[in-house]
């Protein structure tokens, strides 16, 4: 591990989200030596994760931001490459997920949730790479969900979005690795996000915990738990870094082995 400390250094990385796999991301990538520009729309997210920088003694910068807008998308990456003096790694990990059918979502949300979570990716990099091939390339690692695989009930625009995150990944995949910049994304399960406690205040019933409906959650992974963001930082380190640097393309499930059970018995 120790030869792994620092194999960051003199990186940049952008992050969008401050909060849960985001933020967990953010804190991985500058402990291990990057400079790490971090977006988000939660300014008290975005003011916590500063002053835990701070404390680490971390390179990491925060920025309030839409990320769905291009124009604040645009105006952060300038700041980063200002900032910190170009851009070698993205993670885009930045997503709301609204509940609904395509009858019960209205069109406004439909259209945020694919702004936010498809068009974001799409924003950082259409600003973002033309700074990594100025640097000789890069990594770019989005974050989808075991749900661009497989989906619930009632998540259709959340669902949507996460099978677009696939695709995309492929086309930018395909489209720049002769500039070397590698593209991949990962799917994680169940794990232990404000996302997630949102659903489980959505769905877990009157007089029951937080906890009791985590726990309900994990039970539907053969591991028996919800994953940790910082689990699932690992591997978007492993993706950012040099070690994965024949991989392109491809998506990774971290997702407990959620996606490897038949849901009959």
């Amino acid at each position: 591990m120790e030869r792994l400390s620092q194999e960051f250094s003199a990186k940049v990385a952008l992050v969008t989200g401050t909060t849960g796999i985001g933020r967990a991301s953010a804190i991985r990538l500058a402990s291990a030596g990057a400079s790490v520009y971090c977006c988000g729309i939660d300014a008290a997210a975005n003011a916590r994760l500063a002053e835990d920088a701070r404390a680490g003694g971390w390179q990491l910068a925060t920025r309030r931001a839409d990320v769905s807008l291009e124009a604040e998308v645009g105006a952060a990456v300038a700041d980063c490459v200002e900032r910190f003096g170009g851009l070698d790694i993205i993670v885009n990990a930045a997503a709301v997920h609204p509940y609904g059918t395509v009858v019960t979502t209205d069109l406004a949300t439909w259209s945020h949730c694919m702004a936010v979570n498809v068009g974001s990716i799409f924003l950082t990099a259409h600003f973002g790479i033309p700074e990594m091939i100025r640097r000789g390339g890069g990594a770019i690692v989005n974050l989808s969900s075991a749900q661009g695989h497989a989906s619930q009930q009632n998540v259709a625009a959340y669902v949507a979005t996460k099978g677009a995150i696939h695709a995309l990944t492929r086309a930018m995949a395909v489209d720049h690795a002769a500039a070397r910049i590698r593209v991949n994304s990962v799917s994680p399960g169940s794990v232990r996000t404000p996302l997630l406690a949102y659903a489980a205040r959505t769905y877990g019933g009157e007089g029951v915990t937080e906890a009791e409906v985590f726990a309900r959650f994990g039970a539907a992974h053969p591991l028996g738990r919800i994953g940790e963001p910082e689990e699932v930082a690992e591997m978007v380190a492993y993706l950012a870094s040099d070690r994965a640097g024949f991989v392109t393309g491809a998506d990774f499930r971290i997702d407990g082995g959620l996606s490897a059970v038949l849901g009959v018995k």
